[in-house]
């Protein structure tokens, strides 16, 4: 078994009104597949059932709204992915370019600040500390 980061998309949309921005939400989720296409189908299983257990009527700007699963963003091979994650385990990140230094301040501060996401190539490799070749991005799929 390897062990995967799955980047699931959620949104919220108002139910009684047009809307001009959409809150989302990418929760990363450890799975443990054989193979790629079972770590998209785990993780595809895993966003619906959160949806379903979810018995809450969840409110944006004070109005009724709905979340949605958008699909799996990307899945990523986990440091050293044939062992279980420990302490210390990178397992995953996300490529973005921001316009300043003082921009990447206000990033690690928590402060608003606009950043383009930059890990969209469909396939990245990269040597380990270890020097072991890792797969590093797999493209997201669409559901």
């Amino acid at each position: 078994m390897k062990w995967y980061a799955a980047h699931l998309v959620f949104y919220f949309k108002l139910k009684e009104d047009n809307q001009a921005t959409f809150p989302v939400s990418k929760n990363i989720v450890l799975i443990s597949a054989r193979t790629e296409d079972e770590a998209f189908a785990k993780a595809d299983e895993r966003a619906r059932d959160e949806l379903l257990g979810n018995d809450e009527s969840p409110r944006w700007g004070g109005q009724p709204a709905e979340m949605i699963y958008a699909g799996v963003r990307k899945m990523t091979t986990c440091q050293f992915e044939e062992e279980r994650p420990g302490d210390g385990t990178e397992v995953s990140y996300i490529e973005m370019e921001l316009a300043s230094e003082a921009a990447i301040r206000k990033f690690v501060d928590g402060l608003p600040v606009s950043v383009m996401i930059t890990d969209a190539i469909p396939e990245v490799s990269f040597v380990a500390v270890n020097g072991i070749d890792q797969n590093a991005v797999v493209p997201g799929r669409q559901t």
